[in-house]
């Protein structure tokens, strides 16, 4: 129900905001906290908004979209030798208006790749991001490799899932045993990673886990990989 008053402005409820955005309510409440949608609080705790407000984001949203016309590496390859979800031109859209690749490092991110790290004992950590041809990394710890060829990311395949993709094994799996990245440097033989998203919930690319020698994770160290992807993508959402 909207709660409308005499200035024919109606205050809406966040769940109200958030059909009318086209978002979940979670996006809905990070873009709210994060000041994108003016909001306040009623004495019960509760945030409402202005009918304006919401079209007024909806109208400058419009504007990014038609100014990130996608070109180059933002357009999905016609032939693709790796893995692509269904929606990936849209995923590319949603990764060129992020302005993410090639950004500068930055210590938010940089702290989760070291967690991952630590939490799992994991030699090498990895913020993914994946465009049409390649894998950048905007975070990355114990590998000297700044990007990698899209066709032999492993995160081709976690962008694929609602979970966690594990390879315990690289060298015995036929999808990556002739991968260059395992059979040479970094030497990869365990994977595991989430999919980190946007506020429209597009995978951008991973947060994951390296190891060079065969392993598996315990169900602590793949909550805590978890949670940890799920903290980079309320990164990523608040910026949205």
């Amino acid at each position: 129900m909207i709660l409308r008053q005499e200035d024919d402005d109606p205050i809406l409820t966040t769940r109200e905001a958030a059909r009318l955005l086209g978002v979940a309510v979670s996006t809905a409440q990070v873009w709210m906290e994060g000041g994108a949608l003016p909001t306040w609080k009623t004495p019960g705790g509760h945030r409402r908004v202005r009918l304006s407000a919401v079209h007024g984001l909806l109208r400058q949203r419009k504007v990014d979209a038609e100014s990130a016309a996608p070109t180059g590496e933002f357009l999905p390859c016609p032939a693709p030798a790796y893995p692509a979800p269904s929606d990936e031109a849209r995923r590319l859209r949603a990764l060129a208006a992020s302005k993410l690749m090639e950004s500068a490092d930055e210590e938010v991110f940089d702290r989760l790749t070291w967690l991952a790290s630590h939490v799992t004992d994991c030699p090498m950590a990895l913020l993914t991001l994946l465009s049409g041809r390649r894998q950048w990394f905007k975070s990355r710890l114990g590998m000297t490799q700044r990007e990698t060829p899209r066709e032999v990311a492993f995160c081709s395949h976690t962008i694929m899932q609602d979970g966690a993709f594990v390879v315990e094994d690289a060298d015995a799996d036929p999808r990556f045993a002739a991968n260059p990245l395992v059979t040479g440097e970094p030497h990869i033989r365990f994977y595991a990673g989430y999919p980190v998203l946007d506020a429209n919930d597009m995978a951008l690319g991973s947060l994951c886990v390296l190891d060079r020698e065969p392993r598996r994770l315990r169900e602590r160290e793949l909550r805590a990989l978890r949670e940890l992807a799920a903290i980079a993508s309320d990164e990523i959402k608040r910026r949205a």
